[in-house]
């Protein structure tokens, strides 16, 4: 008896198809994008709440500012402009009678441009005249 010896000759896959590669390119770009589009929001949050930080000490150093000026009322819509970290900042002093007469509240509103509707921050301070 003769037995044959078949010989299976098995196609190893060498590689990835087409598809395949395609598909993981899509797979890994979505991804990508998917952290890119994170990392912007990320370095936009940051960036407003750098400015509202800077605006917050740019308003408290004009509130300072205003009780220490001994003149009595205080103007209103008062404005000024105060450079900080680099950057202009635009304020503007808004008084406000209250119902005792010696006392008045003030309101610094801190802006990026003059012509800006919205500020970016404000704050509020009461001041009593001076006794003489």
């Amino acid at each position: 008896m003769i037995h044959k010896v078949k010989r299976v000759i098995k196609t190893a896959s060498l590689g990835f198809t087409l598809i395949e590669v395609m598909l993981a390119m899509a797979i890994f770009s979505i991804a990508g994008i998917a952290l890119l589009s994170a990392a912007d929001n990320n370095f936009k949050n940051l960036s407003h709440l750098e400015n509202k930080v800077l605006a917050n000490w740019v308003a408290s150093n004009q509130l300072v500012a205003m009780t220490l000026d001994p003149t009595w009322p205080p103007k209103n819509n008062k404005k000024g402009t105060v450079e900080m970290a680099g950057q202009e900042w635009f304020w503007l002093q808004k008084v406000l009678k209250t119902e005792n007469k010696n006392m008045r509240a003030i309101t610094i509103e801190i802006r990026n441009k003059e012509d800006e509707k919205l500020a970016i921050t404000s704050m509020v301070t009461y001041i009593s005249k001076s006794q003489p």
